[in-house]
């Protein structure tokens, strides 16, 4: 199996923000209920699970505590939860801030400009995905950065000067943290103005290069913690009777069946796209079985959509149409989702997939070219 990047806590995250004189909240990470009962953070206070994966708010992985009981009761509750078939390790625990808005800022490395972009919106917070893209400077290499070309990008979507300032100074920074580190992604979202106008690094979300683990002992570290998770991953897929091997593209492929497994992938690749996996259900097609590959390939940093394509032969489409159903009904995720369910009773498939609002393509070419388009999408 090939892990090329790895996603850590927001914890690990933050620590890393920090070292680089990007404010956040005051905090604590705490991993038993002693610690919690000691913690010296004011009330109230945000409660987060510390997981590698995304989108733990919508699941209820992040909650207010005003009191001590309800801080007990909100460590209880998220260390009993899983997300993505991972049970928190701690929680993080952070003064509750006061937030006049929300911001996001990010850089990521874009191969098409040669190093890093520059990713700013107005609009931050869990529902990013709603508003128009963020803004893109592309930086190429962390020296190429000019203050002067962010604010001329920056004026005309973002109208309080001081903000302008800030956002520039901590896009620097951030890009400082990306490339000392390694990293491939360093997102925050959100970046808060507080109600005195400081911006604080509300969340972490990073992605370091595991290749270049060898040159920085502090990422090998948090890489080695990462690959423990790994190892969890492939316990999971194990004993849920699943075969995933990871790649480095950016479809995750569902499919049923090493052949048309493997079909599937070369048509992605002739498609001019990588695919992201190999993930193979048909030991397992069952609700169970489906909803765990969702969560891995979910919570994949690298994973920008998810092409589901089974034949079935023995197996019914109509009941993979139905799983599919509901589990999509559920999703928190926002990643874009293309299906192609073919063989026995693919038309009672493609009709109840129909009435819920999703098409089931009729072959996998127009399957691999929709996916592929909707990726492209993601990153306009």
């Amino acid at each position: 199996m090939h892990y090329a990047f790895m996603l850590i806590t927001e914890a690990q995250g933050k620590a890393l923000l920090q070292a680089a004189a990007i404010a956040t909240p005051s905090s604590q990470e705490l991993s038993s209920l002693d610690e919690v009962r000691a913690c010296r953070i004011a009330l109230p206070v945000a409660v987060k699970a510390q997981v590698a994966a995304g989108g733990r708010g919508k699941a209820g992985g992040i909650r207010k505590a005003g009191s001590g009981a309800e801080l007990e009761q909100a460590f209880g509750a998220i260390m009993a939860m899983r997300f993505g078939g991972e049970a928190p390790s701690s929680v993080l625990v952070e003064s509750w801030l006061d937030i006049a808005r929300e911001l996001y800022l990010a850089v990521a490395i874009d191969s098409r400009v040669g190093g890093f972009n520059v990713l700013y919106s107005p609009r931050g917070g869990i529902n990013i995905e709603d508003g128009p893209p963020p803004l893109s400077y592309p930086v190429g290499l962390a020296r190429n950065f000019r203050a002067h070309v962010l604010r001329a990008l920056l004026e005309p979507v973002e109208s309080d000067a001081k903000v302008r300032e800030r956002v520039i100074s901590t896009a620097r920074r951030l890009l400082e943290v990306a490339q000392a580190n390694e990293c491939t992604t360093v997102e925050i979202n959100p970046l808060v103005v507080s109600s005195d106008g400081a911006l604080i690094a509300a969340d972490a979300k990073i992605v370091l290069d595991e290749a270049a683990a060898f040159r920085k002992t502090a990422t090998a570290a948090t890489i080695a913690a990462a690959r423990d998770k790994a190892a969890r991953e492939i316990r999971l897929c194990e004993e849920a009777n699943l075969m995933l091997v990871w790649l480095d593209g950016e479809i995750g492929l569902i499919s049923g069946g090493a052949g048309m497994t493997m079909a599937a992938m070369d048509a992605i690749d002739g498609a001019g796209a990588q695919p992201a996996c190999f993930l193979d259900v048909s030991g397992n097609p069952t609700p169970a079985g489906f909803g765990l590959a969702f969560d891995l390939l979910d919570r994949a940093p690298n994973v920008k959509g998810i092409l589901v394509s089974m034949f079935g032969g023995g197996l019914h489409t109509d009941r993979v149409a139905k799983t599919l159903v509901e589990l999509l009904a559920k999703r928190v995720s926002s990643k874009p989702v293309t299906l192609r369910l073919n063989g026995t009773r693919s038309d009672l498939a493609t009709t109840i997939l129909g009435e819920a609002g999703h098409r089931n393509h009729a072959t996998l070419e127009i399957a691999v070219a929709d996916i592929v388009k909707k990726v492209a999408g993601t990153r306009s």
